[in-house]
C-alpha cells in the first residue's frame, strides 16, 4: 500500500511534498523479477514487507497473520530468514542426512575420522559453526547434506525441496539463499503440494502443524504456539486497521474543514486595510 496520509496532509497544510519510490516485488508473477531492479548483493538483503506478506497470502486465501505465527514459531518473534548475506538461517540434522545418505548408498562410516564435525552431537551452535558442518556435509554429499538441513525462516526440509516447486536441489538452494521473499515463495508452494493450504486457511492449527512438524506436534505445542502466535499477530494488524481509520477521519476532517471555512471576498480585503 502506497503511503498517501502524507500526501494528504501536506495538501491540509499548504505544504510541497513528494513521495518516495515504491519498488513493487511482482513475486505472484515470477520469482526473477522481485530482483531485477535490485544489485546482487542487496537483493539478498531483502526483508520482507507487509506488502510482501499481503501478496502470498491473498493468492493463497490465507491471513497475514497466519503466515506470520508460522514464521514466529520456526524463525523465532525476530522474524529472521538470513544469518547474513547469502547464508539463510539453517539447521543441520544429522539423522536425516544419514537417511538421505543411505538413500543414496552412501557409506558414511567411510567419513566419521576425515570429517568428524560432521557426525559431533554437540547442543545448540551459532549459525557459522551449522554453516560450517553443513559445507562439510556438503563435501561428502550435497544432495544429502541439502536434503538434511532445515532451511529458511520457514524451516523447510532440503528433502522438499520437489514439493517447493523447484526444479533441482540447486535452485532450492539458490532461492533460499536469494531473499525473504523467495523464502516466502517457497514455503507456499510447499504447503500448496503438501495438502496443507486448506488447514493454514481455516486455521486448523492442530492439522496443520501434525502435516507441518511431523507426528511429534502435539508433544511439543507446535499447534498451541501457532495458535496463540496468530492471535497475536491478528490483534497487532486490527489494532494497526483501527489507527489508519482513526487517521483518515481526522484527516478528512481538517480537508472538510478548510475547504467549508468562509472566503474573504478581494472586496473585503480592501475594506479592512
Amino acid at each position: 500500500m502506497k503511503p498517501i496520509f502524507p500526501a494528504i496532509i501536506a495538501a491540509v497544510l499548504g505544504m510541497s511534498f513528494s513521495l518516495p519510490g515504491h519498488a513493487d516485488h511482482h513475486g505472484h508473477e515470477t520469482r526473477q523479477s522481485h530482483t531485477d531492479s535490485v544489485a546482487p548483493d542487496e537483493a539478498r538483503l531483502l526483508t520482507l514487507t507487509e506488502q510482501d506478506y499481503a501478496e502470498v497470502a491473498r493468492e493463497l486465501g490465507v491471513e497475514t497473520a497466519a503466515i506470520k505465527a508460522v514464521v514466529e514459531i520456526e524463525a523465532g518473534r525476530a522474524h529472521q530468514g538470513f544469518s547474513e548475506p547469502g547464508k539463510p538461517i539453517v539447521n543441520f540434522d544429522l539423522s536425516m542426512f544419514r537417511r538421505s545418505a543411505n538413500k543414496r548408498g552412501i557409506n558414511l562410516t567411510r567419513y566419521y575420522k576425515s570429517h568428524p564435525q560432521v557426525f559431533s552431537r554437540g547442543g545448540r551452535s551459532s549459525q557459522s559453526v551449522v554453516w560450517n558442518r553443513l559445507q562439510k556435509a556438503r563435501a561428502i554429499d550435497n544432495v544429502a547434506a541439502v536434503e538434511g538441513t532445515f532451511w529458511g525462516m520457514f524451516q523447510i526440509g532440503g528433502f522438499n525441496w520437489r514439493k517447493c516447486g523447484c526444479s533441482s536441489i540447486d535452485e532450492f538452494v539458490e532461492l533460499m539463499s536469494r531473499s525473504e521473499r523467495d523464502q516466502l515463495e517457497l514455503f507456499a508452494g510447499f504447503i500448496k503440494s503438501s495438502g496443507l493450504l486448506k488447514a493454514l486457511q481455516n486455521k486448523n492449527w492442530s492439522s496443520f502443524a501434525a502435516g507441518y512438524n511431523g507426528p511429534s506436534y502435539a508433544r511439543r505445542g507446535y499447534h498451541t504456539r501457532m495458535a496463540a502466535a496468530y492471535s497475536r499477530h491478528r490483534s497487532k494488524e486490527q489494532a494497526a486497521a483501527t489507527a489508519h481509520t482513526v487517521s483518515g477521519d481526522e484527516i478528512s476532517g481538517a480537508i472538510t474543514s478548510k475547504e467549508s471555512a468562509p472566503k474573504t471576498s478581494r472586496q473585503q480585503r480592501k475594506r479592512t486595510r
